[in-house]
Order: structure tokens, then sequence, then C-alpha cells
């Protein structure tokens, strides 16, 4: 890889971890845990950019907001948000982004497996939050789970479809263009 290629790659992945920031802002609050932008968005980025780079833009997203720049929901950062009662859906983006990228580098970025890494991406994300939920806030597993996961479930699975059909199709559109050939 050369110097342009590597350069390319930092930037296509800054640019993955600021849509990230971006649709993290998208926000419906709800008491405990709000409907946000970020799920899609992790969906979203992993499915264009791949395991190795759409991962290294959760990472990016991750380590940003940790250092307290505003790129969490309702404009926030800092660490006091990643161990507070929903740092765990945030913490839980990274083994998300491995294991979609892992399935969609093993069975290919077609339609029908990016659909089922969403989904799973999805389902991983709220059984970490619903996890980190239920020891911060020190509820039982099942006020956890009706709180941090039960309302979502439907909604994530259509986040992740949305997801699935959106990444795919930026993604061939960018390679068709010779834009995201470097990182194939």
């Amino acid at each position: 890889m050369n110097l342009s290629s590597k350069t390319y790659s930092l930037v296509l992945t800054a640019f993955g971890a600021a849509i990230i920031a971006v649709l993290a802002q998208i926000t419906i609050p709800l008491p405990l845990v709000p409907i946000t932008g970020q799920t899609l968005a992790i969906g979203l980025i992993v499915t264009i950019l791949g395991f190795k780079y759409g991962t290294i833009a959760v990472l990016v997203y991750i380590l940003l907001g940790a250092v307290g720049l505003p790129v969490f929901t309702g404009m926030s950062g800092g660490l006091s948000i990643l161990v507070g009662p929903t740092g765990g859906y945030i913490v839980g983006f990274i083994l998300t982004a491995l294991v979609m990228g892992a399935y969609l580098n093993k069975f290919g970025f077609t339609y029908f497996h990016a659909i089922i890494a969403n989904v799973m991406g999805m389902m991983i994300t709220l059984a970490f939050g619903t996890v980190w939920l239920k020891i911060v806030a020190e509820m039982s597993f099942m006020q956890a789970f009706l709180a941090g996961a039960a309302p979502f479930i439907v909604l994530e699975m259509i986040k992740g479809v949305i997801a699935a059909y959106v990444g795919i199709a930026v993604r061939n559109r960018l390679i068709s263009a010779n834009l995201l050939k470097q990182l194939v």
C-alpha cells in the first residue's frame, strides 16, 4: 500500500466516523435509553467499508467521544457517557463491527448477507447494552431487557435492513467508480 492509498484509507475511516457522529444526533428521547441513528450508522459504515476500515471508523468514533468531543447522542462526549447506563451500547459497537465485518468478509457483500450481518449486529448491540444497563443501573436482567432491548428489537431489525440496502448500494457505487477499490 502506497502513501496515497494509506491517506485515502485514513480519509475514508475518518469520514465513516463522522457519519456515525452525525447520525448519532438523530434522536427520539425515551425515559432511559433513547432511539438514535447510531446503530443505523454503525451498520451502514461497516457494510460500506468492511471489517478492517469499518471497525477502525467505529473505534475512532468511540475514541473521539471518550476524549470529550460531542459526537455521542445529544452532542455529548466524555468517559462519563461510556460508563453510564447507555455506555454499553456504544462499547458494544466494537463487537458489532467486528462480527459484522468478519461475516461480510467471509460470506460476501451481497444484499442477503448484509441483511443478516446488520440484523446480527443490531442484536449484538442490544445484548451488550442490556447487560451493561443491568450492571450499571443495578436492575434485574428482566428489568434491563424490558427497558433496554425489548422496545427496540423490531426497530433495530428495520434499521438493520435499511443499513444493509443503503450500505451495499453505496459500496457498489464506490467500487464501480474506483473509489473503494483500494480497500477491497
